[in-house]
């Protein structure tokens, strides 16, 4: 039962990664970024330390969306800062 839970909880996650990364337009404040790699890292370990592979690879899976979210976090705050250095 443990499995199957944290099975869906992990799966939700992951679709809202998805949907995240699908939506080009959205860039995802630097806090949520950290919050989410965080409780997701954490997951994984758990998912592992408990023996449940399932949850643990949906829980990667949504690290990885999280990383293309930072990284595209990042690129956008990079853009802001040198947009806002050019001269006028």
């Amino acid at each position: 039962m443990v499995s199957f839970l944290l099975s869906v909880t992990f799966a939700c996650g992951v679709f809202i990664a998805v949907a995240h990364v699908v939506n080009r337009r959205f860039i995802a404040p630097v806090y949520d970024v950290v919050a989410n790699l965080a409780a997701f890292g954490c997951a994984v370990a758990a998912s592992v330390l408990l023996g449940h592979a399932i949850p643990a690879v949906f829980a990667g899976l949504a690290i990885v969306c999280w990383l293309v979210l930072a990284r595209r976090t990042a690129l956008d705050l990079s853009e802001r800062r040198a947009a806002r250095s050019l001269p006028d």
